[in-house]
């Protein structure tokens, strides 16, 4: 009885999904999808997405995480005019994190989670500070990676989102929940589908 009492709220929470938040999960999934098959296109299609997200976010009282949708809109600008440059400069190919990459990688998961705990802590009213923020510095350590075409972007893009599906939960964001159970299942196949495509490439360097 319990169990289809919890089937039929959340039933019922799927039909009173507002329209912006269906057309935020639409262009969400069109820009992993993109991201997975390492299509350029993602970036407008995440710009989109991430503006609509940000009206639900600020609703729901998760501040960091509508800081992570700012940072998104910045690294979707930055990403998308990175991949389009073909100079050593930028990340025309897919690649792997250098020892510089990680360093920067690991200071802006452990840095960002610190400095947005204390800032939800202190000046926001967020109930969850720990938490946002941890699922907020890991994303903008994942995207800064997706910008440079690093392959570890999807392993830092999962730590934040299975953490961020029992957040979503709590926070009543049903369909925002269910986009991000996608996002990581998507992007388990999205590491697989860089990495075959990483060793392919360094075969053709062998055969060379």
């Amino acid at each position: 009885m319990e169990n289809f009492m919890e089937l039929d709220l959340l039933l019922q929470q799927i039909r009173n999904t507002s329209l912006l938040e269906w057309v935020a999960v639409g262009f969400g999934v069109t820009e992993v999808l993109l991201a997975r098959k390492n299509n350029v296109l993602l970036y407008p299609a995440g710009i989109i997405g991430i503006v609509c997200s940000s009206f639900l976010l600020i609703h729901a009282k998760l501040y960091a995480e509508t800081l992570l949708h700012g940072y998104y809109l910045v690294m979707s600008i930055y990403g998308w005019a990175m991949w389009k440059n073909r100079s050593s400069s930028g990340a025309s190919q897919i690649s792997r994190s250098s020892p510089k990459d990680q360093r920067i990688t690991w200071s802006i998961a452990l840095g960002g989670w610190v400095l947005l705990y204390f800032a939800l802590r202190f000046f926001t009213d967020s109930d969850v500070p720990v938490i946002d923020a941890f699922v907020s510095s890991t994303a903008w350590a994942g995207m800064w990676l997706l910008a440079k075409r690093k392959l570890e972007n999807w392993i830092w893009l999962n730590i934040s989102n299975v953490v961020a599906i029992p957040l979503l939960i709590h926070k009543q964001l049903i369909l925002v929940s269910f986009l991000t159970l996608f996002l990581f299942v998507v992007a388990i196949f999205g590491y697989l589908d860089w990495k075959k495509e990483l060793e392919k490439k360094h075969e053709g360097y062998n055969a060379i």
